[in-house]
């Protein structure tokens, strides 16, 4: 599988974005799917994902309430609709594969995106 995340950019603090994961592959819908980022000087952190099969999804305590994950079999994309977005939540963005059926933890994942840059202004 093979992974482009798209939709970074620069926004004020209060606003939206929403990035997109194409993927490549007759079988997207085989994978679970998450969003991480990572700030500089800090490690990558689990963000969101969405389970193959009914879309369940799962968030960390920091964007709950903000953030929704979601997915398109048929365009083999998964969504990161990023709200009320605050100056902590800025980061390089990744979306990740994994042959699980629902992960949250970096190892748990077999593929990655190059990343997006999120800059949240205040």
């Amino acid at each position: 599988v093979q992974l482009q995340a798209s939709g970074g950019g620069l926004v004020q603090a209060g606003g939206s974005l929403r990035l997109s994961c194409a993927a490549s592959g007759r079988t997207f819908s085989s994978y679970g799917m998450g969003w991480f980022r990572q700030a500089p000087g800090k490690e990558r952190e689990f963000v969101a994902a969405i389970s193959r099969g009914i879309g369940t999804t799962y968030y960390a305590d920091s964007v709950k309430g903000r953030f929704t994950v979601s997915n398109d079999n048929a365009a083999n994309t998964v969504y990161l609709q990023m709200n009320s977005l605050k100056p902590e939540d800025a980061a390089v963005y990744y979306c990740a594969a994994s042959r699980r059926g629902m992960a949250t933890k970096l190892h748990e994942y077999d593929y990655w995106g190059q990343g997006t840059q999120v800059t949240v202004s205040s």
